[in-house]
């Protein structure tokens, strides 16, 4: 059945107010695939990952890369690129000094983040999810406020109740987004790292949510079932000093 890309990014982006486009990821085994999506643009210079992401999120452009496009091989690991895993990165020497005072804090590091596994894909695809060159794409995500993000779970909990464990490795923090949808299949949120601000352009007050497609149509027929009962996003205030009763009297009688 086909899909409309389109409709879903515009429902998301109008319940929980975005302000960058909704965005998708796919990993190509062949590097001539992932060429061949129209309008693909390619790199002429080195990036890290997160400037790669930027660029679908904040410009809405489709871009195509390949191990020798990313620098250094943390960027590259997340996704499975170049088969970047070896001792070296595995040892974490290069954060020693910098982001952990100890050769085990950075092994520690490297260990705990949630990576694509080495050796099976060649490129990685990053779309606006509305443009359809993604179809359907391995993940989806988008960057909102924490707000909207309670919001979004609320949605996905509405039926079928699951509760959410997800934790955060610190630095790296796209091994938590979409490094942890990628291998694990599973909604991931995190909080975005310094790289990701510095470099992605990533708001003070935004996070990120990363997930299977197929769990977009879920939170979005949970969040309107919500905005029929009065939960709508952003949340009005009610006040920090009224009489409370009237209020919780609504919303959790």
């Amino acid at each position: 059945m086909s899909v409309d890309w389109k409709e879903r990014s515009q429902a998301l982006e109008q319940l929980l107010k975005l302000r960058s486009f909704v965005f998708g990821m796919k990993l190509y085994e062949s590097r001539a695939d992932m060429e061949a999506i129209p309008k693909i643009r390619r790199p002429d210079s080195v990036h890290n990952l997160d400037q790669l992401v930027a660029q679908a999120a904040r410009l809405g452009w489709t871009v195509g890369v390949t191990a020798e496009n990313l620098y250094g091989p943390q960027c590259r690991s997340v996704v499975g690129l170049g088969n970047a895993k070896d001792a070296e990165w595995r040892s974490g020497e290069f954060m020693v000094g910098h982001w952990f005072k100890t050769a085990d804090d950075a092994a520690a590091h490297q260990a705990a983040m949630h990576c694509v596994e080495d050796g099976k894909y060649e490129a990685l695809a990053i779309s606006p999810l509305a443009s359809g060159r993604l179809d359907p794409p391995d993940i989806v995500l988008f960057y909102a406020t924490p707000g909207a993000m309670m919001y979004f779970i609320n949605g996905l909990q509405w039926s079928g109740y699951k509760k959410f464990d997800w934790s955060v490795v610190g630095e790296s923090a796209c091994a938590d987004s979409w490094g942890r949808a990628l291998r694990t299949r599973e909604p991931s949120l995190s909080i975005p790292c310094f790289a990701e601000r510095r470099y992605g352009g990533v708001l003070d007050d935004e996070m990120l949510m990363a997930l299977p497609p197929d769990h977009l149509d879920k939170a979005v027929e949970g969040m309107k079932a919500l905005a029929r009962n009065g939960f709508r996003y952003p949340f009005p205030q009610y006040g920090i000093q009224q009489d409370v009763r009237a209020g919780m009297g609504a919303s959790y009688a």
